[in-house]
C-alpha cells in the first residue's frame, strides 16, 4: 500500500468515526465528501438552524502533531472558498453557517482515543477563532 493510500484510508476512516460521532451529538449529516474546483468538504452538516461544514482531520500518534495543528492558513482558506461555493451552488447564500473541525485521534491499535468538536474552528478571516 502506497503511503498516499494510506493517507486516504486514514482519512475516509476518520471521516466515518466522526460522522457517527456528530449523530451522537444531535448533527443532521446532509452530506459527504462534496468536491468541487475549490477543494473538498468533508462532511456538510445542521446543528439546529446552522448549517456545517466539517473538517476531519485524523492524525495516528503524535509524531506528526495533532490534528488542529494540521489545519494551516492555507486550508483553512480553501474551506472558507468551498464552502462558499457550497452554499452558492445550493442557492443557500443567506443560510446561518460555520466550519467546524472534528479532531481524531487513533490509539496504537488504530482505534479512536479522542474523537472531538471543535466549533467554528475557522472564521471569516481564515484564522482560529
Amino acid at each position: 500500500m502506497s503511503p498516499s493510500t494510506d493517507r486516504r484510508a486514514l482519512g475516509r476512516f476518520g471521516e466515518t468515526v466522526a460522522e457517527g460521532f456528530l449523530r451522537r451529538q444531535g448533527y443532521e449529516i446532509v452530506e459527504r465528501n462534496w468536491r468541487c474546483r475549490q477543494g473538498e468538504i468533508d462532511l456538510v452538516a445542521r446543528q439546529g438552524g446552522d448549517w456545517v461544514v466539517v473538517e476531519v482531520r485524523t492524525r495516528r500518534g503524535a509524531a506528526c502533531g495533532t490534528p488542529e495543528e494540521s489545519l494551516t492558513a492555507a486550508k483553512q482558506r480553501h474551506l472558507l472558498r468551498a464552502a462558499a461555493a457550497y452554499f452558492q451552488e445550493r442557492q443557500l447564500e443567506d443560510v446561518s453557517w460555520r466550519i467546524d473541525l472534528v479532531a481524531v485521534e487513533l490509539d496504537r491499535a488504530g482505534r479512536p482515543a479522542r474523537v472531538e468538536v471543535i466549533p467554528a474552528a475557522v472564521c471569516a478571516n481564515g484564522e482560529w477563532e
